[in-house]
Protein backbone atom coordinates (compact mmCIF):
# COMPACT_ATOMS: atom_id res chain seq x y z
CA UNK A 1 0.00 0.00 0.00
CA UNK A 2 1.27 3.45 -0.91
CA UNK A 3 -0.04 6.97 -0.30
CA UNK A 4 -1.32 9.06 -3.21
CA UNK A 5 -3.47 12.14 -3.77
CA UNK A 6 -6.78 11.04 -5.29
CA UNK A 7 -9.61 13.10 -6.75
CA UNK A 8 -12.80 10.99 -6.68
CA UNK A 9 -15.04 13.23 -8.81
CA UNK A 10 -15.53 16.61 -10.50
CA UNK A 11 -14.62 19.43 -8.10
CA UNK A 12 -14.28 17.10 -5.11
CA UNK A 13 -11.68 17.81 -2.44
CA UNK A 14 -8.37 16.02 -3.05
CA UNK A 15 -7.71 13.23 -0.55
CA UNK A 16 -4.57 11.38 0.49
CA UNK A 17 -5.50 7.69 0.12
CA UNK A 18 -3.78 4.36 0.52
CA UNK A 19 -3.55 2.84 -2.97
CA UNK A 20 -2.17 -0.34 -4.55
CA UNK A 21 0.49 0.04 -7.24
CA UNK A 22 1.12 -3.10 -9.32
CA UNK A 23 4.52 -4.13 -10.72
CA UNK A 24 5.43 -2.79 -14.17
CA UNK A 25 4.64 -4.83 -17.30
CA UNK A 26 6.73 -4.98 -20.51
CA UNK A 27 8.05 -1.54 -21.59
CA UNK A 28 7.02 -0.06 -18.24
CA UNK A 29 8.93 1.03 -15.14
CA UNK A 30 7.90 1.73 -11.58
CA UNK A 31 9.27 4.98 -10.21
CA UNK A 32 9.68 5.99 -6.57
CA UNK A 33 8.71 9.65 -6.55
CA UNK A 34 11.09 12.04 -4.75
CA UNK A 35 9.63 15.46 -5.55
CA UNK A 36 6.53 16.68 -7.33
CA UNK A 37 5.09 20.08 -8.16
CA UNK A 38 1.68 21.56 -8.92
CA UNK A 39 0.70 22.75 -12.40
CA UNK A 40 -2.53 24.65 -13.07
CA UNK A 41 -3.54 21.81 -15.40
CA UNK A 42 -3.87 19.51 -12.35
CA UNK A 43 -6.54 21.88 -11.00
CA UNK A 44 -8.35 21.93 -14.37
CA UNK A 45 -8.23 18.13 -14.56
CA UNK A 46 -9.73 17.81 -11.07
CA UNK A 47 -12.60 19.99 -12.34
CA UNK A 48 -13.21 17.58 -15.23
CA UNK A 49 -11.28 19.25 -18.10
CA UNK A 50 -10.67 18.22 -20.83
CA UNK A 51 -12.22 14.78 -20.17
CA UNK A 52 -13.80 13.83 -16.82
CA UNK A 53 -12.09 10.56 -15.84
CA UNK A 54 -12.41 9.64 -12.17
CA UNK A 55 -11.18 8.51 -9.71
CA UNK A 56 -7.82 10.01 -10.63
CA UNK A 57 -4.38 10.29 -9.05
CA UNK A 58 -3.28 13.87 -9.71
CA UNK A 59 0.09 15.38 -10.61
CA UNK A 60 2.13 15.28 -13.81
CA UNK A 61 5.27 17.16 -12.78
CA UNK A 62 7.82 15.24 -10.77
CA UNK A 63 11.21 13.63 -10.42
CA UNK A 64 11.93 10.16 -9.09
CA UNK A 65 14.20 7.14 -9.12
CA UNK A 66 13.50 3.97 -11.12
CA UNK A 67 12.66 1.25 -8.58
CA UNK A 68 11.84 -1.68 -10.89
CA UNK A 69 11.55 -2.48 -14.59
CA UNK A 70 9.24 -4.74 -16.57
CA UNK A 71 10.74 -6.61 -19.54
CA UNK A 72 12.43 -4.36 -22.11
CA UNK A 73 13.21 -1.28 -20.08
CA UNK A 74 15.12 0.24 -23.01
CA UNK A 75 17.94 2.57 -21.99
CA UNK A 76 16.43 3.09 -18.54
CA UNK A 77 18.00 1.15 -15.64
CA UNK A 78 17.11 0.66 -11.99
CA UNK A 79 18.45 3.56 -9.94
CA UNK A 80 18.20 6.08 -12.80
CA UNK A 81 16.84 9.52 -11.96
CA UNK A 82 13.94 10.32 -14.29
CA UNK A 83 11.28 12.90 -15.00
CA UNK A 84 7.97 11.91 -16.62
CA UNK A 85 6.89 13.65 -19.82
CA UNK A 86 3.45 13.62 -21.40
CA UNK A 87 4.97 14.28 -24.85
CA UNK A 88 7.05 11.37 -26.11
CA UNK A 89 9.49 11.27 -29.02
CA UNK A 90 10.18 8.14 -31.06
CA UNK A 91 12.66 10.26 -33.10
CA UNK A 92 11.68 8.34 -36.24
CA UNK A 93 8.14 9.36 -37.26
CA UNK A 94 7.27 12.17 -39.68
CA UNK A 95 6.60 14.67 -36.87
CA UNK A 96 9.68 13.81 -34.79
CA UNK A 97 12.09 14.22 -37.73
CA UNK A 98 10.35 17.36 -39.08
CA UNK A 99 12.24 19.82 -36.91
CA UNK A 100 8.94 21.69 -36.63
CA UNK A 101 7.04 19.69 -34.03
CA UNK A 102 7.68 16.93 -31.52
CA UNK A 103 4.04 15.80 -31.29
CA UNK A 104 5.00 12.17 -31.85
CA UNK A 105 2.71 10.02 -34.02
CA UNK A 106 3.95 6.68 -32.65
CA UNK A 107 3.50 7.59 -28.97
CA UNK A 108 0.76 10.24 -29.05
CA UNK A 109 -0.49 12.45 -26.23
CA UNK A 110 -2.43 10.25 -23.84
CA UNK A 111 -5.90 11.46 -22.83
CA UNK A 112 -7.29 8.11 -21.65
CA UNK A 113 -5.73 8.35 -18.19
CA UNK A 114 -4.56 4.75 -18.66
CA UNK A 115 -1.48 2.88 -19.86
CA UNK A 116 -1.13 2.50 -23.66
CA UNK A 117 -2.72 -0.99 -23.36
CA UNK A 118 -5.90 0.54 -21.88
CA UNK A 119 -5.39 -0.72 -18.31
CA UNK A 120 -4.26 0.86 -15.03
CA UNK A 121 -1.57 -0.20 -12.53
CA UNK A 122 -3.19 1.73 -9.66
CA UNK A 123 -6.28 0.97 -7.64
CA UNK A 124 -7.96 2.02 -4.39
CA UNK A 125 -11.01 0.59 -2.58
CA UNK A 126 -11.38 -1.92 -5.41
CA UNK A 127 -11.59 0.77 -8.10
CA UNK A 128 -9.06 1.38 -10.86
CA UNK A 129 -7.41 4.79 -10.74
CA UNK A 130 -6.66 7.00 -13.74
CA UNK A 131 -3.47 8.88 -14.53
CA UNK A 132 -3.45 12.59 -15.40
CA UNK A 133 -1.79 12.08 -18.81
CA UNK A 134 0.89 9.42 -19.15
CA UNK A 135 1.69 9.55 -15.43
CA UNK A 136 0.55 10.57 -11.96
CA UNK A 137 3.26 12.09 -9.80
CA UNK A 138 1.40 12.73 -6.54
CA UNK A 139 1.96 9.17 -5.44
CA UNK A 140 4.78 7.47 -3.55
CA UNK A 141 5.16 5.10 -6.53
CA UNK A 142 3.91 5.31 -10.09
CA UNK A 143 4.11 3.03 -13.12
CA UNK A 144 4.82 4.72 -16.43
CA UNK A 145 5.48 3.55 -20.00
CA UNK A 146 9.22 3.83 -20.67
CA UNK A 147 8.62 6.07 -23.71
CA UNK A 148 7.22 8.83 -21.48
CA UNK A 149 10.33 9.24 -19.33
CA UNK A 150 13.48 11.33 -19.65
CA UNK A 151 16.65 10.27 -17.86
CA UNK A 152 18.45 13.07 -16.00
CA UNK A 153 22.21 13.07 -16.73
CA UNK A 154 24.00 11.56 -13.69
CA UNK A 155 26.67 14.31 -13.81
CA UNK A 156 23.95 16.92 -13.37
CA UNK A 157 22.98 15.28 -10.08
CA UNK A 158 26.43 14.31 -8.70
CA UNK A 159 27.88 17.77 -9.36
CA UNK A 160 25.20 19.23 -7.07
CA UNK A 161 24.74 22.09 -9.55
CA UNK A 162 21.10 21.14 -10.09
CA UNK A 163 18.99 20.68 -6.94
CA UNK A 164 16.50 17.82 -7.44
CA UNK A 165 13.54 19.68 -5.87
CA UNK A 166 13.65 21.99 -8.92
CA UNK A 167 13.81 19.16 -11.47
CA UNK A 168 10.09 18.44 -11.33
CA UNK A 169 9.32 21.79 -13.03
CA UNK A 170 11.07 20.46 -16.14
CA UNK A 171 8.27 17.90 -16.65
CA UNK A 172 5.83 20.52 -17.89
CA UNK A 173 5.54 24.22 -17.11
CA UNK A 174 9.07 25.56 -17.19
CA UNK A 175 10.09 23.57 -20.27
CA UNK A 176 6.95 24.67 -22.14
CA UNK A 177 7.92 28.30 -21.55
CA UNK A 178 11.63 27.85 -22.22
CA UNK A 179 10.98 26.03 -25.50
CA UNK A 180 8.76 28.80 -26.91
CA UNK A 181 11.47 31.42 -27.64
CA UNK A 182 14.08 28.74 -28.30
CA UNK A 183 12.38 26.07 -30.44
CA UNK A 184 9.19 27.75 -31.66
CA UNK A 185 10.01 31.43 -32.22
CA UNK A 186 13.77 30.78 -32.71
CA UNK A 187 14.26 34.31 -31.59
CA UNK A 188 17.14 36.35 -32.93
CA UNK A 189 19.77 37.97 -30.72
CA UNK A 190 18.82 41.54 -29.86
CA UNK A 191 15.05 40.93 -30.09
CA UNK A 192 12.55 42.70 -27.87
CA UNK A 193 10.18 40.39 -26.03
CA UNK A 194 7.08 40.63 -23.84
CA UNK A 195 5.83 37.79 -21.61
CA UNK A 196 2.25 37.98 -20.33
CA UNK A 197 1.92 36.02 -17.07
CA UNK A 198 4.94 35.09 -14.95
CA UNK A 199 4.06 31.65 -13.60
CA UNK A 200 6.30 28.63 -14.27
CA UNK A 201 5.56 28.86 -18.02
CA UNK A 202 6.14 32.62 -18.17
CA UNK A 203 9.37 32.49 -16.18
CA UNK A 204 10.54 29.71 -18.49
CA UNK A 205 9.82 31.98 -21.47
CA UNK A 206 11.76 34.83 -19.82
CA UNK A 207 14.77 32.57 -19.22
CA UNK A 208 14.52 31.14 -22.76
CA UNK A 209 14.46 34.66 -24.23
CA UNK A 210 17.49 35.65 -22.11
CA UNK A 211 19.46 32.59 -23.24
CA UNK A 212 18.58 33.39 -26.88
CA UNK A 213 20.09 36.86 -26.39
CA UNK A 214 16.98 39.07 -26.24
CA UNK A 215 17.92 42.73 -25.68
CA UNK A 216 14.79 43.55 -23.73
CA UNK A 217 12.33 41.31 -21.88
CA UNK A 218 9.15 42.91 -20.55
CA UNK A 219 7.22 40.85 -18.00
CA UNK A 220 3.54 41.48 -17.23
CA UNK A 221 1.81 40.18 -14.09
CA UNK A 222 -0.74 41.40 -11.53
CA UNK A 223 1.29 39.89 -8.69
CA UNK A 224 3.99 42.34 -7.52
CA UNK A 225 6.07 39.47 -6.09
CA UNK A 226 6.79 38.44 -9.69
CA UNK A 227 8.93 41.57 -10.20
CA UNK A 228 11.80 40.05 -8.22
CA UNK A 229 11.28 36.54 -9.61
CA UNK A 230 11.18 37.78 -13.21
CA UNK A 231 14.38 39.81 -12.76
CA UNK A 232 16.15 36.71 -11.43
CA UNK A 233 15.33 34.95 -14.74
CA UNK A 234 16.42 37.85 -16.96
CA UNK A 235 13.42 40.20 -17.18
CA UNK A 236 14.46 43.81 -17.86
CA UNK A 237 11.11 45.61 -17.35
CA UNK A 238 8.04 44.81 -15.25
CA UNK A 239 4.46 45.95 -15.73
CA UNK A 240 1.71 45.44 -13.16
CA UNK A 241 -1.49 46.36 -15.09
CA UNK A 242 -3.30 47.05 -11.80
CA UNK A 243 -0.96 50.00 -11.18
CA UNK A 244 -2.05 51.75 -14.38
CA UNK A 245 -5.65 52.65 -13.62
CA UNK A 246 -6.07 56.43 -13.86
CA UNK A 247 -9.44 58.15 -13.40
CA UNK A 248 -11.43 55.13 -14.60
CA UNK A 249 -9.23 55.03 -17.71
CA UNK A 250 -8.06 51.47 -18.13
CA UNK A 251 -5.09 50.86 -20.43
CA UNK A 252 -4.91 47.52 -22.21
CA UNK A 253 -1.92 45.24 -21.70
CA UNK A 254 -0.89 45.78 -25.34
CA UNK A 255 -0.97 49.56 -24.87
CA UNK A 256 1.18 49.32 -21.73
CA UNK A 257 3.73 47.28 -23.71
CA UNK A 258 3.66 49.82 -26.57
CA UNK A 259 4.16 52.66 -24.06
CA UNK A 260 7.44 51.04 -23.03
CA UNK A 261 8.62 50.59 -26.62
CA UNK A 262 8.07 54.10 -28.06
CA UNK A 263 4.70 53.00 -29.45
CA UNK A 264 6.23 50.30 -31.64
CA UNK A 265 5.47 47.13 -29.73
CA UNK A 266 7.82 44.15 -29.33
CA UNK A 267 9.27 41.68 -31.82
CA UNK A 268 7.81 38.71 -29.93
CA UNK A 269 5.07 38.38 -27.34
CA UNK A 270 4.44 35.18 -25.38
CA UNK A 271 1.00 34.67 -23.82
CA UNK A 272 1.51 32.49 -20.71
CA UNK A 273 -1.74 32.86 -18.75
CA UNK A 274 -4.19 30.80 -20.81
CA UNK A 275 -6.69 33.70 -20.50
CA UNK A 276 -8.20 33.79 -24.02
CA UNK A 277 -8.58 37.60 -24.47
CA UNK A 278 -4.83 37.99 -23.90
CA UNK A 279 -4.11 36.16 -27.17
CA UNK A 280 -5.48 39.26 -28.92
CA UNK A 281 -3.47 41.54 -26.60
CA UNK A 282 -0.32 39.57 -27.49
CA UNK A 283 -0.99 40.12 -31.21
CA UNK A 284 -1.69 43.82 -30.64
CA UNK A 285 1.55 44.16 -28.64
CA UNK A 286 3.79 42.95 -31.48
CA UNK A 287 5.23 45.18 -34.20
CA UNK A 288 3.35 45.47 -37.45
CA UNK A 289 5.55 44.26 -40.27
CA UNK A 290 4.77 45.39 -43.80
CA UNK A 291 6.64 43.63 -46.59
Amino acid sequence: MHAAVVCWGIGEAWKVEEIQVEPPKASEVRVKMLYASLCHTDILISKGHPIPLFPRVLGHEGVGVVESIGEEGGDIKEGDMVIPTFVSECQECENCVSGKTNMCLKYPLSFTGLMPDGTSRMSAKGQKLHHVFSCSTWSEYMVVNVNYLVKLPPTMITSGSFPLPHASFLSCGFSTGFGAPWKEAKLEKGSTVAVIGLGAVGLGAVEGARVQGAARIIGIDKNDKKREKGKAFGMTDFINPDHHHHHHHHKSVSQLIKDLTAGMGVDYCFECTGFAPFINEALEATKLVFI
